[in-house]
């Protein structure tokens, strides 16, 4: 199942520096690895914000949630999700 998912990341400006860039490393390497293993095969930045539009590729909303909420800016994050199916005009 195809899922589009929009990340408004919204970090309080109250936890210390040092902290934050242990997140967004963890962050990162969870995002490599969820890459790597085809769960999450595309990826864009959203210009001018601290967002990112993503396509997932799960089996269920089970494993979608449970991706989703094993990021480490997950606690700072509001999400749209958007399930998706094949066009019938699309040649891919």
């Amino acid at each position: 199942m195809l899922y589009c998912v929009k990340m408004d990341v919204n970090i309080p400006r109250d936890i210390p520096t040092d902290e934050i860039d242990a997140i967004k490393a963890a962050e990162k390497a969870r995002a490599i690895e969820l890459q790597q293993a085809g769960k999450w095969p595309h990826l864009w930045r959203v210009v001018g914000h601290y967002s990112n539009i993503s396509i997932f590729d799960v089996e269920s909303n089970d494993e979608l949630h449970a991706l989703l909420s094993s990021l480490p800016l997950f606690p700072f994050m509001t999400m749209q999700v958007t399930p998706l199916a094949k066009h019938p005009s699309s040649i891919f």
